[in-house]
């Protein structure tokens, strides 16, 4: 049976993942695009396909399912995110010293400082998206690379267009890549003559013995930053605060008690997880699943990683949100960050962002709460399906 995954009320799991498990673990479903492809919504499944060496991101054949129609993240070869091995193995070997979790805690002092002073500078009412959860991860962005801060509405105007399904106009899709593109290869250009310390040189810089990034792998990385880097963080941001207001009891014990908020955060991840189901898979030889559903070679599937993460077998009572889930020892680590040779590199960093977000929100903010009924809060479309605005109200203000 064919059928569109819509997302539930409020931004919850679609209601047809319980029946996809059930009758149809891989049933074809409509992409923005139009094509049909198999949905992996078993979170073994899930993990068996994106760590197996026969699921490839190479879509550039002709004829192919793609996820969107016309231009899209998935055409350009020199993309870390559409590399194969061995060329994907050498890319992220020279760019893994610029994310790890020790490099990523030198950064955390400047998160924190960014999200403690767009709290000193909101009203009494605001929109939590556009003066927040957007401006954390784009400010954090811009000066980790060098970025003008001036260019933020320019960057928010390209990434639209990437981050969006609409069909209507691909000259203007194609031209708005271009313009960024180019806007990267200046940066990195500008980084090779005047070096400094941010992440631009740190990439330049970064080496495996001899093998250097080449300049189209740099630009694309700088690319992908920028596009990926603060809009998918921005939506973990907003959808995280209102899955909190929504679970009052949850809200009140992250006030009482800030240092809960790295546990919470992974039931955020988990219960909301980022956009990366996006990323088509192309098999290259026969596979059988854990479930035993055969997928042919030359079939291209989606791994639904938010259906895995709502799985019962692996996430007891999936629909309930539950900020101690992660506490101690969880059932299985959730999988929001992808699994296998293309699990987020800056994986570190979004958590970061993510928990001194939050962090701020529950210390300076305690009494906020939502300034309307959760039923009029608008949700975007495309690839990162969030409130478009989340009206709140702040109450006291805590120093």
């Amino acid at each position: 049976m064919t059928a569109e995954i819509r997302p539930g009320p409020l931004g919850t799991p679609s209601p047809d993942y319980a029946r996809r498990r059930e009758h149809d673990p891989m049933g074809t479903a409509p992409m923005p695009s139009g094509d049909l492809v198999p949905v992996a919504v078993l979170y073994e499944d899930v993990r068996a396909l994106l760590a197996s060496p026969a699921s490839s991101r190479n879509l550039r054949l002709p004829g192919l399912p793609r996820f969107v129609a016309g231009l899209g993240i998935d055409d350009d070869p020199d993309a870390l995110v559409n590399q194969d091995p061995p060329e994907h193995t050498r890319y992220r070997r020279i760019m893994h010293g610029a994310f790890t979790p020790r490099q990523v805690e030198r950064w955390r002092p400047r998160i924190v400082a960014i999200a403690h002073e767009l709290i000193d500078g909101v009203d009494d009412e605001f929109d939590l998206v556009s003066r927040f959860a957007v401006q954390i991860p784009c400010r954090v962005i811009c000066e980790l690379l060098g970025v003008p801060l001036d260019r933020y509405e320019q960057f928010l105007a390209w990434t639209d267009m990437f981050l969006t399904t609409s069909t209507a106009d691909e000259m203007m899709r194609h031209r708005g890549y271009t313009e960024f593109m180019a806007y990267c290869a200046e940066l990195v250009a500008d980084h090779r003559a005047h070096p400094g310390h941010d992440l631009i040189d740190l990439l330049v810089a970064a080496r495996d013995e001899d093998d250097r990034l080449t300049e189209g792998e740099l630009v694309n990385t700088v690319f992908s930053l920028i596009t990926a880097g603060h809009e998918t963080t921005a939506s973990m941001i907003t959808k995280g605060v209102l899955r909190l207001l929504l679970h009052p009891q949850a809200w009140a014990e992250l006030t009482a008690d800030p240092d809960l908020t790295p546990t919470a955060i992974e039931e955020v991840l988990r219960y909301d997880g980022p956009p990366a189901s996006a990323f088509l898979r192309r098999i290259t030889q026969d596979v059988d699943l854990p479930s035993g559903c055969p997928v042919a070679a030359g079939t291209v599937v989606l791994p639904d990683l938010l259906a895995a993460n709502h799985d019962p077998e692996a996430f007891p009572d999936p629909g309930r949100f539950d900020i101690h889930r992660f506490a101690g020892h969880p059932p299985q680590p959730h999988i929001a960050f992808g699994y296998g040779l293309h699990r987020c590199l800056a994986a570190a960093l979004a958590r970061v962002e993510l928990t001194e977000a939050i962090r701020a929100l529950v210390t300076r903010l305690p009494g906020l709460r939502l300034a309307v009924p959760p039923e009029e809060i608008p949700w975007t479309g495309g690839l990162v399906h969030r409130p478009g605005r989340l009206p709140v109200r702040s109450g006291p203000k805590q120093r």
